[in-house]
């Protein structure tokens, strides 16, 4: 069997039926996420399904956008892989979509390597971008990656434990994953801004390099030219309102990284109760 690398690989299918018992331990494993691969190629749908399969999880493929909608219309999905270059609407546009009506990771992949490509694929609320060709593996890896920080939104949270985190009058509710601003109303976080904004205040006043950031976010899978970071900080001072030209809630550290300036008061949650708390974080920089 091909891979979608266009290498040798091994052959997945011989014997899985052969081995309930071991492939129910890996659906187990993986609680039969649900994956919805969106792709026009229907041999690289095919390859994408049989693999992820024999890992356990649950796949669906459609070949446009229509399709799409009408899956997500019918079952939960908890992760969708669009290829960028679709008939009709393309990948942008239906991530897009997805980013407005649904809780769900997104993985982009496309055969264009352009890194505008990339920071678009971001912007419109990508959670990872995987260029082809590319092998099973790496696709593996990106889809654990999403699926292990979405799937927190559902876990039960540890007591106690940090609940809410507010800072200049915004509130970082991070057992809902939610951000309300100053007048209260709430303003939509990817995956990806909301792993960033959570790293920013449990470590408030530090210098915090790209590295340590992908090592907080995103279990440092990203590479050493990965600008992923950068594209998210620049959607959170959009977010947060903060003037690029004079940022001073997420301050650039040049040639080092980012800090994040502001004290933050936390709310912990305690079995039945909740208690406000003050951390004896550093005072704010000017």
């Amino acid at each position: 069997m091909r891979d979608l690398s266009g290498d040798l690989a091994v052959d997945l299918s011989p014997g899985l039926e052969h081995d309930i018992e071991g492939w129910t331990k890996l659906a187990a494993t993986n609680d039969y996420s649900h994956i919805l691969v969106v792709d026009d190629e229907r041999e690289i749908c095919d390859l994408v399904r049989e693999y992820l399969s024999s890992e356990g999880y649950r796949v669906s493929t459609v070949h446009d956008g229509a399709g799409m909608r009408r899956v997500m219309a019918q079952s939960p999905v908890d992760l969708v892989t669009l290829d960028l270059m679709l008939p009709g609407e393309d990948g942008l546009i239906l991530a897009r979509w997805l980013r407005e009506n649904f809780s769900v990771g997104i993985i982009m992949l496309t055969g264009r390597g352009e890194i505008v490509d990339h920071i678009l694929g971001l912007e419109m609320g990508a959670d990872y971008y995987v260029p082809k060709p590319y092998h099973q593996r790496q696709l593996l890896a990106a889809v654990r990656s999403v699926l292990r920080r979405t799937s927190t939104q559902t876990k039960e949270k540890q007591t106690p434990s940090r609940s809410k985190a507010r800072f200049a009058d915004w509130t970082l509710d991070l057992s809902s994953r939610e951000l309300y601003s100053p007048s209260g109303k709430e303003v939509e976080l990817t995956t990806g801004e909301f792993d960033l904004l959570a790293a920013f205040v449990n470590n408030p006043n530090q210098v915090l390099t790209r590295d340590r950031l992908l090592d907080l976010t995103r279990d440092r899978e990203g590479g050493p030219e990965d600008r992923t970071i950068d594209v998210q900080v620049g959607r959170l001072r959009r977010k947060l309102k903060i003037d690029p030209k004079k940022p001073t809630m997420i301050k650039t550290v040049r040639g080092r990284g980012y800090i994040f300036t502001l004290g933050v008061e936390w709310l912990y949650r305690q079995p039945d109760q909740l208690a406000d708390r003050h951390d004896s974080d550093t005072p704010a920089l000017d």
